[in-house]
């Protein structure tokens, strides 16, 4: 069984206040007037321990239930058996009690909704003009809950529709006729509907009559339903103002906000009936309405104000306080509301007495001095306006208790640093505080520049301590219920001091140094070592193994190994013991190579040179003493170094011009710093840029050629480029003296056929190639000698032979006829030679694969592999085995169905077999994985491979 948090204070004999868990709330019970046998209860229940006990009041007096009375109580809920209005309406409240005091609940009303039957039986006719307007009153009968009203004309169930001529108010019942008609004589019944009960009741029938001494003129309107000066609105509810007028012509009506504003959206003005209906009212929607009615005879209007209200709703509670006796309580109550809220206080369900001068309340506040035991109690904050009220529930407790040390005994034993301070703590429970006093052994202290008692708690501060201070100290408390004293040792220790000099350290990328951190100290007290990096705590073994302890007791020493750039800072060792803590920082300081330098940039281009120019890196502590310029294009393998002027640039040398560059080339640049400890990254690479043309310098290089067919002589060349780039080919036969010349004007052409019949084959003629450009000629290139094609073959190879080696290879072998492989076209072919492949190996995989393992041994079985009919036979098999799936697996044949490997321990291995004939290799098995072998384990595992083609497993 599972308890509530209060049954188990209940259950343990734990005091517990009241608490309201349900309260009454406001009911209207429907009633006929003669009814007397309804009831109804109000529920009221509260947490406590001792449990509370109730009460009830009725518009603030008690009622007392008795034997045989209409008013009952079952536990803390209120029930009312045969309801009068007469007796029974008003205010209710619960008070619950127990031994804590008493709490008051909200307030619940009590409304008996009812409608009587109207008094008159018949009602003198109503005499009219036509065009004249009239107003039919209804006087509904005594009641009480809200009503509704129609009105029938002449009979049931024939009502009177409502629309620009004529209104029935929701808030009088009357029925307005703006102008009557002929059709409008007859007799008018007023309805009268409780919406609480659900009843009904007819009036007795006016009559309306037409008077035959003439028609009604026209004029202006008259306004019959007014609007109070100002109607008070309950937040976020929903109000309607009616407004109607008589008149001839029949008015329009309208409406708006007198002060400018807008009316909002959500605003509904029926204007049939002219009424403004605002819903979820707003501070906003506060303000003066103005209603309209007019005629072609003239205008009238009324004005109502619309003020926004709400109830009291709490913003701040006080809370549940226990206080020293003759302390001072203050509680602050704060409700939202409009208009703002009273306040007042309730002690144990009672007005509290405000006649002493030591209770004050003020707006909410509650101030309460020199407590007293007769203070203690239930008290509430009671926040009102003319809507409603709150109620707030909490306990004061007023302690008085002799001093008591049970909870909070003086330390055995302080321990305190020689010349420093020390704070022996006393803090004994006591109400009220009293006085504290201390002694060192059997003599009391005095307060002096070296003793001080702090009185806000007691305790006791020694200043400069000494060897004289040690002994026994005892705090006494007392107050006018008792005296009580605890007692504890004070050992003075020696000062710790850390003997390794604060200093400054300079290093160079990749040392190893150590930072010490030695101290002097009492022997009796253990040590704590921290070191700390730029403020931040070191992690010793997360630092990539840059850091390591090396100190022995006494001493706190780290090693910084291959020491980086960013080790570079603020070393502080930190030693701490239980009396005191010391600290020292050293400043270590990194020298390495320059940072690359930034802002890299190519300012100007030529056909030849590129002016450069960027700025210093971080120097990391060695001035820079020169920079070098690297360069790099499509056409060159890395990054090379260039020519530059001047041609050493130093430290601060901060541009620099790069000479003998190719025209109409893109190029990369970039620059590297170098200091005393050596040379740094490079900068990040310029943008590309590319040097203007010029006449072509170069010539193409690795002019070769030959091949080709019958009377060709085929050149070739390496690729150059540039806008408008050609290339010139000149060529003659050996020992001729002119030159011929052809052009070649695309830039990715490297290729130059020359054909003509009088080409003898294999030829030499003397060949080279110069460039062009928009900018002019380049020069030729060296003389190379090239031969034009050779003759095709004209005899077929001979001593043709063919075997076959496999289902799908077959070895054919032939005498060549001549040297090299380039002729000028085919010859003639051999005769033809037949060849038939073998059959094809064989389909089936090996099936029932059995292995076992023992001593780093795997044996495996499987069953022969039957060739089929068109298939040749089975000569061997391979198992392939590897330690992944992935790698190049190790191969071992075998003519037998069995095979014994020895493979290493404590590895997995994947296994597969498969056939081999003279038609080539079969088809393998399913992958076989096992697992490593532990030394000495013996398995024995068989994979049989069904029809269906699943594995069927067995160990």
């Amino acid at each position: 069984m599972l308890l509530s948090f209060a049954e188990f204070l209940a259950g343990n004999n734990i005091l517990l206040r009241p608490v309201f868990t349900k309260q009454p709330g406001s009911v209207v019970f429907p009633v006929h007037p003669t009814e007397t046998s309804r009831e109804v209860v109000f529920s009221c229940e509260a947490q406590g321990h001792p449990p509370p006990f109730y009460r009830w009041k009725l518009n603030d007096s008690f009622i007392v239930p008795r034997s045989g009375s209409r008013y009952a109580l079952t536990g803390g809920n209120l029930r009312i058996s045969h309801l009068n209005k007469e007796e029974d309406v008003g205010v209710y409240q619960c008070l619950a009690t127990n031994s804590f005091g008493t709490i008051v609940s909200r307030e619940a009303s009590l409304h008996i909704a009812y409608l009587e039957n109207f008094k008159t039986q018949s009602r003198s006719p109503v005499r009219v003009r036509e065009g004249q307007g009239v107003v039919l009153l209804c006087g509904p009968p005594p009641h009480s809950g809200e009503l509704t009203f129609t009105w029938i004309f002449n009979e049931y169930p024939f009502f009177v529709m409502q629309d620009t001529r004529r209104f029935v108010s929701q808030k009088t019942g009357n029925l307005y006729i703006a102008m009557v008609e002929p059709s409008d004589v007859g007799n008018y019944t007023c309805v009268v509907t409780n919406t609480v009960t659900k009843s009904s009741i007819q009036g007795p029938p006016t009559p309306l009559v037409l008077r035959v001494d003439g028609v009604m003129g026209e004029y202006e309107p008259k306004i019959e339903i007014q609007l109070p000066d100002v109607i008070p609105v309950a937040k976020s509810s929903t109000v309607k103002l009616e407004c109607f007028a008589l008149g001839n012509p029949v008015p329009t009506i309208s409406w708006r906000r007198v002060d400018g504003v807008a009316v909002g959206r959500k605003v509904d003005v029926n204007k049939a009936s002219g009424v403004l209906e605002i819903p979820y009212f707003q501070q906003e929607d506060a303000g003066l309405y103005e209603c309209v009615a007019e005629n072609s005879k003239g205008r009238n209007s009324v004005k109502g104000k619309l003020s926004f209200y709400a109830p009291p709703h709490l913003i701040e509670e006080p809370q549940d306080a226990q206080k020293p006796i003759d302390d001072t309580l203050v509680w602050e109550c704060k409700a939202s509301a409009k208009p703002k809220s009273s306040y007042r206080w309730l002690k144990n369900g009672e007005p509290l007495d405000t006649m002493e001068d030591r209770v004050q309340v003020n707006n909410g506040v509650l101030t309460i001095s020199s407590l007293k035991l007769a203070d203690i109690g239930m008290y509430q904050c009671v926040a009102e306006n003319k809507h409603g009220r709150v109620f707030t529930n909490t306990e004061l407790q007023v302690i008085a208790v002799a001093p008591d040390f049970s909870q909070n005994m003086l330390k055995p034993q302080t321990l305190a640093r020689q010349g420093g301070d020390v704070l022996i703590e006393c803090r004994p429970k006591m109400s009220p505080h009293g006085m504290i006093s201390w002694r060192k052994g059997k003599e009391a202290l005095r307060e002096s520049h070296r003793y001080v008692s702090v009185l806000d708690n007691g305790s006791l501060r020694i200043a400069n301590v000494t060897k004289m201070d040690v002994g026994l100290y005892t705090c006494v408390a007392r107050n006018q219920f008792g005296v009580a004293s605890s007692a504890g040792s004070l050992l003075v220790k020696e000062t710790t001091i850390i003997t390794s000099p604060a200093g400054h350290l300079d290093v160079t990328v990749g040392e190893s140094i150590v930072l010490p951190c030695q101290v002097s100290h009492d022997p009796t007290l253990d040590l704590k070592f921290t070191w700390f990096f730029n403020e931040q705590l070191i992690h010793f073994g997360n630092h990539g193994g840059y850091f390591e302890k090396v100190g022995g007791r006494s001493a706190g020493d780290i090693m910084i190994r291959n020491i980086q750039l960013r080790h570079a800072g603020k070393y502080t060792c930190a030693v701490q013991t239980k009396v005191d803590s010391v600290s020292i920082a050293t400043d270590v300081v990194v020298r390495g190579a320059p940072d690359p330098p930034v802002d890299f940039q190519v300012t100007e281009m030529t056909d030849s040179t590129a002016s450069l120019s960027w700025g210093s890196g971080p120097d990391n502590h060695s001035p820079v003493l020169t920079h070098n310029i690297q360069a790099r294009t499509t056409f060159s393998l890395g990054w090379q170094g260039v020519i530059t002027v001047p041609e050493l640039l130093g430290g601060k040398q901060l541009t620099a011009t790069v000479i003998d560059l190719s025209p109409w080339v893109e190029y990369e640049f970039r620059v590297l710093a170098t200091n005393a400890i050596g040379t740094g990254e490079p900068s990040k690479p310029s943008k590309k840029a590319r040097t203007k043309d010029m006449p072509p310098k170069v010539t193409p290089s690795r002019v070769n050629g030959g091949g080709g067919g019958r009377s060709e002589l085929v050149i070739t060349w390496e690729l150059q480029s540039g806008p408008g780039f050609g290339y010139v080919v000149a060529f003659r036969p050996q020992g001729a003296q002119g030159w011929m010349q052809a052009a070649v004007t695309s830039p990715d052409t490297s290729r130059y056929i020359f054909k003509n019949e009088s080409i003898a084959p294999f030829s030499p003629f003397h060949v080279k190639v110069g460039v062009y450009n928009n900018k002019g000629e380049g020069p030729f290139g060296p003389v190379a000698t090239i031969y034009s094609a050779e003759e095709e073959p004209s005899r077929a190879p001979g001593r043709v032979r063919a075997r076959s080696v496999s289902a799908s290879e077959v070895e054919a072998t032939w005498k060549a006829l001549t040297m090299g492989n380039r002729t000028a076209g085919v010859g003639p072919h051999c005769a033809t030679v037949n060849v038939t492949t073998k059959k094809p190996p064989p389909s089936q995989a090996p099936v029932k694969i059995i292995w076992n393992t023992s001593n780093s041994k795997v044996i495996l079985k499987w069953d022969q592999v039957r060739a089929l009919e068109n298939e040749s036979e089975v000569t061997g098999y391979k198992v392939m085995y590897t330690q992944d799936r992935h790698s190049r697996p190790n191969v071992v044949e075998t003519n037998t169905t069995s095979l014994e490997l020895a493979l290493p321990v404590n590895e997995d291995y994947v296994i597969q077999i498969k056939p081999f004939s003279e038609g080539g290799e079969g088809s393998s098995s399913r992958q076989i994985t096992i697992p490593r072998i532990a030394g000495g384990t013996f398995y024995q595992m068989c994979i049989m491979t069904t029809s269906a083609l699943s594995l069927v497993m067995c160990l």
